[in-house]
């Protein structure tokens, strides 16, 4: 099974990502980018860096028919083991966004820290992003500034009202120093890890080539997806709905107690 070295888990304890040798078989990747081009066809009024919930299968309440097959990925065993040695034995999915830069007009990503948009107490995550495609500086790739989870610190967000942008909340000025980024290039089936209080964003993409990735999200079951938050509601870009979206324990035990898995869940057949 997979899971990540020392030196990798030292790697993102000190800078709050990791790129792990661990990557997807070519066969899987492909049919993930089959299942891409058919979320894509059935979404025809969404922007594709705006697929949010994708692993939710049909209407998921949030503007998006997504597919069983991204939530076949988040369920993958190798990759919740890479999460594992993050966050500990006992792992929440809760979440899934591809975000799929079309050539030439691909939106840009503004620089944020993903904790300010989550309603998860304590604030604790781990993104794993997957690449379907090649994933480079030309056309968009992520971009992370090493060390500046550590504070442990949600930084002030303006809110911009923009229609060319993946998500309408970008870092106040001054809050770091960009020159420190570092560009995350992957290839079709690599992955990063990053944490929640990562300082991140990635440019537009203006080459010719579509860049795609599918972030993955998960909680420790040490905290509580709080349903009565709603931080940045409406003020995201992406329509998102946290007080229906569904929980999957994943590995180990809710140590939480407090923590919901049938709200969003189709009813049993009895």
């Amino acid at each position: 099974m997979a899971s990540l070295s020392a030196q990798e888990r030292a790697r993102y304890a000190d800078e709050g990502w990791v790129k792990p040798a661990f990557r997807l078989p070519a066969h899987q990747v492909d049919g993930m980018r089959a299942a891409l081009d058919e979320l894509i066809a059935r979404n025809p009024g969404v922007r594709p860096e705006k697929l949010v919930s994708a692993h939710i299968e049909g209407d998921n309440g949030e503007g998006v028919r997504g597919s069983a097959a991204f939530l076949d990925l988040a369920l993958d065993r190798e990759i919740i083991d890479l999460v594992s040695g993050i966050v500990g034995e006992d792992v929440i999915l809760w979440g899934c966004h591809v975000f799929c830069k079309p050539p030439v007009d691909g939106f840009e990503t503004p620089w944020h820290q993903d904790g300010h948009y989550w309603p998860i107490r304590p604030l604790a995550n781990c993104t794993v992003w997957v690449a379907l495609e090649e994933s480079a500086i030309e056309n968009g790739c992520l971009r992370v500034i090493p060390g500046s989870h550590r504070p442990g610190k949600l930084y002030d967000h303006l809110h911009e009202d923009r229609q060319d942008l993946t998500l309408q909340q970008r870092l106040a000025p001054g809050t770091f120093d960009e020159a420190q980024a570092v560009d995350v290039e992957l290839q079709p089936g690599e992955m990063s890890l990053h944490d929640v209080y990562m300082i991140h964003g990635a440019r537009a993409n203006t080459s010719t080539r579509r860049r795609t990735g599918v972030a993955l999200r998960y909680m420790p079951a040490t905290s509580v997806f709080d349903r009565s938050l709603r931080p940045m509601d409406g003020k995201t870009g992406v329509p998102v709905n946290f007080a229906r979206r569904p929980l999957w324990l994943v590995k180990g035990v809710d140590r939480s107690g407090r923590n919901d898995f049938t709200i969003g869940h189709p009813a049993m057949a009895a």
